[in-house]
């Protein structure tokens, strides 16, 4: 299903649709160039979920962070893992067993994800554009 962002309210109003759906040790695929909007996207579910949006950044450096939420969100950037045995040895099985992971250019990590939803994001003419598969919204 394709869904236009064409700003963040849109984003926002995504990740509130998405999270009623979402349970603990759900796994989210994040694909998508940089500046797409995956991490603003995790910021409204963290949010949507009773977080605290204002704690949520790019993981980029980290690779990994823990939102307190209900479930917690588990927010990993697989972008400088150069193998999918990575995912594994950031303890990401144990960490994410009782939240919700969501994992930015999680391409890179492949079938060792397993994930229960897809969200692809893209550039539109106006906002971003996101295709999302797996569950039923």
């Amino acid at each position: 299903m394709f869904v236009d962002l064409p700003d963040e309210a849109a984003t926002a109003g995504l990740a509130r649709r998405l999270a009623p759906h979402l349970r603990a040790g759900d796994r989210l695929a994040l694909d998508g160039p940089m500046g797409a909007g995956k991490t603003t996207f995790v910021r409204h579910l963290v949010a949507a979920l009773g977080g605290d949006a204002t704690c949520v950044a790019s993981p980029t450096y980290t690779l990994l962070h823990r939102y307190e939420s209900t479930p917690p969100v588990i927010h990993v950037d697989a972008c400088r893992l150069t193998s999918p045995g990575q995912l594994a040895a950031l303890g990401f099985d144990e960490l994410s067993a009782d939240g919700i992971a969501a994992v930015e250019w999680a391409e890179r990590v492949g079938d060792s994800l397993a994930p229960d939803w897809r969200l692809a994001f893209t550039h539109a003419a106006v906002g971003r554009r996101v295709d999302v598969s797996g569950g039923v919204l």
